[in-house]
């Protein structure tokens, strides 16, 4: 019985950090969730479950080495597993400690992204530093003073345990086995608990209250895992893939000419002309409906906008593809909705080279294509993503000479901005037709840029979200009033559209009112005009590539909004959901659990009857996204 009484101790220690994380989170969204019909505290009973199953499996390999390792290795065994819980209860502490600003920030526990962020250490230690220097510094305290305390109280560890029997320790192998199994299943059904035992409550703030955030991460690397191999049926639900592409093609209203690329099909315009137009698109980083007056937001932070959009055609209930700048690219620059999985297609690599953008329209009509952006193009993969699929030049940070404000995330809007119009009055000049996509850093944590540039808002900090976005809407404005007194303007068709807004947040299960977005469409011959309708990001694209006056052959997900085909919705995915909206109805996928119905009204979901027809459409269209991904299918039959 030494063996588990050792265990035990380490046990109830990872259950006291898994704890004191909870509790710290519990007390700082308590007002979230408080006012909900919800026993708020079964979080700590279902969160005890959850920790259960995360220590079950950190505890394998101390119960391996404690029944089967002989007594002549006992100092090694003893010093191996010394350093295996210095590590691992460390690691603990770290990320319990990095959960609060995580969660801060994205309003859910640790997942992938935050693996994922780990490949780009110079962005995120900087933003670290420059953001959440006090976490870093707790998390250095708690882990110093956990290892100091180890080692003083340590002494001979499992020593004694080790130097007993080796027949009575091999013999306690099975039950101790079968209690970690028991442990870590948490259930007697023929399936093994998982993730969402946390899913108790209707209100989602309060569920990822009760996550563990280890799981949390390895349950989403694991998903993804799923996602690449082509095995996303076990996480949403089976469909024949026939009927699938069927039920796409009939919400998307989509009458193919190929039956291989089965979204695939002639898009004459509606604006045909013999000078067809250059296309801009002014990519906002993390640009909220709430900060712009013109679509419902608050007044002052964006004039530039707010002023433009009188001028142009803007879209008022648009929504994007999801929370990450990736997603945003796919919608805004490919016009696919988002691929299932913690990668989207940007990050891929099926989709590094042959993968539809615009650049497969405008390429073969001899246009110059070329991608901006203030930093680093190799974050997460831009630059290869759009040199390989037809983009002809990328020009990021190291491109740029005396630039004259460089922050954490690279060179500032106004620089981009100075620079895309010299390149555009160079190429116009040369009789060049041009399709460029620029990127802003402007709105990003640590939020720096050139404050003499804009007045600052009153009452709040300097680098904060509001002022950020306040200057990139003061670039928005420099880059048309630049252009306007360039001759390249009246052949020019500008996007300003956000890749996603600020930070989504929210109690609904998908917070889809966090997914509204700004698009304006400006260009010298555009009428003023409001569209009303639910659109996403590549009905934007569509709508713009359509005001070129451009015939094309695509297979955007999305249509123009001058089109009689053009359907009232968008597909958002919130970390492994996915909301499906309809007008005002939704249907929300969850991994591993059943589909929800609802309908938005007040910029909230209310549950609803069971949607069946919408939440088959839902199921129809994450299988297709993925089953085009897998087979490289999100193409047209001409090869760049």
């Amino acid at each position: 019985m030494g063996i588990l009484r050792e265990l035990l101790k380490y046990y109830f220690f990872m259950i006291l950090v898994f704890f004191m994380g909870r509790v710290v989170l519990f007390i700082l969204y308590f007002d979230r969730f408080s006012s909900d019909k919800v026993n708020y505290w079964l979080t700590f009973l279902y969160g005890l479950k959850m920790d259960t199953m995360m220590a079950g499996y950190l505890l394998i390999l101390p119960v391996l080495f404690l029944t089967l390792s002989p007594n002549v290795v006992a100092r090694f065994v003893n010093s191996t597993l010394k350093y295996y819980f210095i590590f691992i209860i460390s690691f603990l502490i770290y990320i319990e400690v990095a959960t609060i600003p995580f969660v801060a920030q994205y309003d859910v526990r640790p997942n992938y992204l935050f693996v994922q962020y780990l490949e780009y250490p110079k962005e995120v230690f900087s933003m670290i530093f420059a953001s959440y220097k006090l976490q870093f510094l707790i998390s250095i305290i708690l882990i110093s003073l956990f290892v100091y305390s180890f080692h003083k109280y340590y002494k001979n560890g499992f020593l004694p345990t080790l130097q007993s029997s080796y027949k009575q320790r091999l013999s306690m192998f099975i039950p101790l086995a079968l209690l970690l199994l028991l442990g870590i299943r948490s259930s007697f059904e023929h399936k093994p608990a998982n993730i969402t035992v946390a899913l108790y409550s209707q209100n989602r703030i309060l569920n990822e209250v009760t996550k563990n955030s280890l799981y949390s991460i390895v349950w989403a690397i694991d998903s993804n895992l799923k996602y690449e191999s082509n095995d996303i049926s076990k996480l949403y639900g089976k469909m024949n893939m026939k009927e699938a592409i069927k039920r796409v093609k009939k919400l998307l209203d989509i009458q193919s000419i190929n039956e291989k690329y089965f979204l695939t099909r002639i898009e004459p315009s509606h604006f045909k002309t013999v000078n067809t137009k250059n296309l801009v698109i002014f990519l906002q980083e993390s640009l909220g409906w709430q900060f712009v007056e013109s679509v419902g937001g608050e007044h002052g932070i964006t004039p530039n906008l707010n002023s433009l959009s009188k001028e142009g055609l803007l879209f008022k209930n648009l929504y994007s593809n999801g929370t990450r700048s990736i997603r945003g690219i796919a919608g805004t620059v490919a016009g696919s909705f988002s691929m299932p999985g913690g990668k989207g297609v940007v990050r891929r690599i099926k989709s590094e080279t042959n993968w539809f953008t615009l650049a497969q329209i405008y390429k073969p009509l001899g246009y110059h294509l070329s991608f901006m952006y203030g930093g680093d193009s190799r974050f997460e993969n831009m630059k290869g993503w759009f040199l390989g699929n037809g983009f002809d030049e990328v020009l990021d940070q190291d491109t740029f000479t005396d630039p004259t404000y460089t922050a954490t995330w690279g060179v500032c809007d106004g620089d981009v901005v100075n620079r895309a119009n010299e390149e555009f009055k160079k190429m116009y000049e040369q009789h060049q037709k041009f399709a460029t996509v620029i990127f802003s850093t402007s709105n990003h944590l640590p939020f720096e840029f050139p404050t003499d540039k804009i007045d600052l808002i009153d009452g709040i900090e300097v680098n904060s979200v509001k002022n950020a976005i306040k200057y990139a809407d003061y670039a928005i404005g420099d880059l048309i009033k630049k252009a306007r007194k360039e001759a390249y303007y009246k052949d020019t068709i500008f996007v300003v559209v956000a890749d996603h807004n600020v930070r989504v947040y929210g109690d609904d299960v998908v917070p889809v009112n966090m997914f509204h977005i700004p698009g304006l469409i400006l260009g010298d011959n555009v009428k003023p005009q409001i569209y009303n309708e639910v659109s996403s990001q590549s009905d934007v694209l569509a709508t713009a590539i359509d005001l070129t006056g451009v015939n094309t052959q695509t297979p955007i997900m999305g249509h123009s909004i001058f089109s009689d085909k053009k359907q009232h919705l968008s597909l958002m995915q919130f970390n492994d959901r996915y909301a499906l909206m309809v007008d005002n109805k939704v249907a929300v996928l969850r991994s591993n659990a059943k589909p929800l119905s609802f309908i938005y009204e007040n910029q909230h979901l209310t549950a609803t009857n069971k949607n069946d027809a919408l939440e088959k459409d839902a199921l129809a269209l994450i299988l297709v996204l993925d089953h085009m991904y897998q087979n490289k299918l999100y193409k047209n039959d001409i090869e760049i």
